[in-house]
């Protein structure tokens, strides 16, 4: 059952109408009316400007990916969607901002991996950036930090793992104060990526984002096995120290700093 607001009798919109605001998607008639609906509804109209604050956020990030041009294969995969008509509701799953703000930080992403020839250490560095970004992203969610919560482990486990295509561990840091949130599926140049969400009694959050990545490192200098040391990245108030480990990538990444963040990361390192 729908609630009502407190101030009036319209029904309290729902996300999809929300959604086609944020990403200007409305006519100006029904924009206008939904303006002045959220206008009674502080709790709506705050989810609204959230998700318009993600929405530019991710937009700058990737500005200059955004205008790089689309790659022949790919534009011909879009057109190939198109002719067979399938929808992009499923990209709602990905998360609590505006679709097509993450559709078009995917594609960009792609659009920006596919064309860069013999570009392996620089996806390495995307890839611990966008840690920082899913991080930036997620963390200050009070109503859908994660889709599975840490009551289903077990469940969140199997599912992400199946979707990872690799059996997933989920590091224990209780010892370290955090407890475990839960976790969502997050999309990836290489495929998906999983978020785990962790808190501690400060209600602050660090994310270990996880996923297939081609880091290059190869013979001499990584003893063969496809890793490499570890790596800092800071951006926009958040770091994140990231690594490869036969083929996977691992990014843990909070709003604290290197010396505070570091050790976290060696826990999780020792535990995976």
């Amino acid at each position: 059952m729908r609630t009502e607001m407190n101030a009036g009798t319209d029904p309290r919109p729902d996300e999809a109408r929300l959604h086609a605001l944020v990403d200007g998607q409305l006519p100006p008639a029904e924009r206008e009316a939904l303006r002045a609906q959220l206008a009674a509804d502080p709790e709506a109209e705050a989810t609204v400007k959230a998700w318009a604050a993600q929405r530019e956020h991710l937009r700058a990030l990737h500005a200059g990916v955004l205008r790089e041009p689309v790659p022949p294969a790919l534009a011909a995969a879009a057109r190939h969607l198109r002719q067979e008509g399938r929808r992009l509701d499923r990209w709602q799953r990905w998360g609590g901002i505006a679709a097509s703000v993450v559709i078009a930080f995917t594609v960009g992403w792609l659009a920006h991996g596919w064309d860069q020839a013999g570009a392996k250490p620089r996806q390495l560095a995307e890839f611990g950036r966008q840690a920082v970004v899913a991080h930036v992203v997620y963390s200050p969610e009070v109503r859908h930090p994660v889709e599975v919560t840490a009551a289903q482990q077990d469940h969140l486990v199997q599912w992400l793992s199946k979707r990872l295509g690799r059996p997933l561990k989920v590091p224990d840091l209780t010892a370290q104060g955090y407890e475990l949130v839960g976790g969502r599926l997050l999309p990836g140049e290489d495929g998906a990526r999983a978020q785990f969400m962790y808190q501690n009694a400060r209600t602050e959050r660090i994310t270990l984002y996880v996923g297939a990545v081609d880091s290059g490192a190869k013979g001499p200098s990584d003893g063969g096995t496809g890793e490499t040391a570890f790596r800092f990245t800071h951006e926009d108030g958040a770091s994140s120290f990231y690594w490869v480990d036969q083929g996977f990538g691992y990014a843990l990444a909070g709003r604290m700093g290197r010396a505070e963040l570091l050790p976290l990361a060696e826990t999780v390192y020792r535990q995976l």
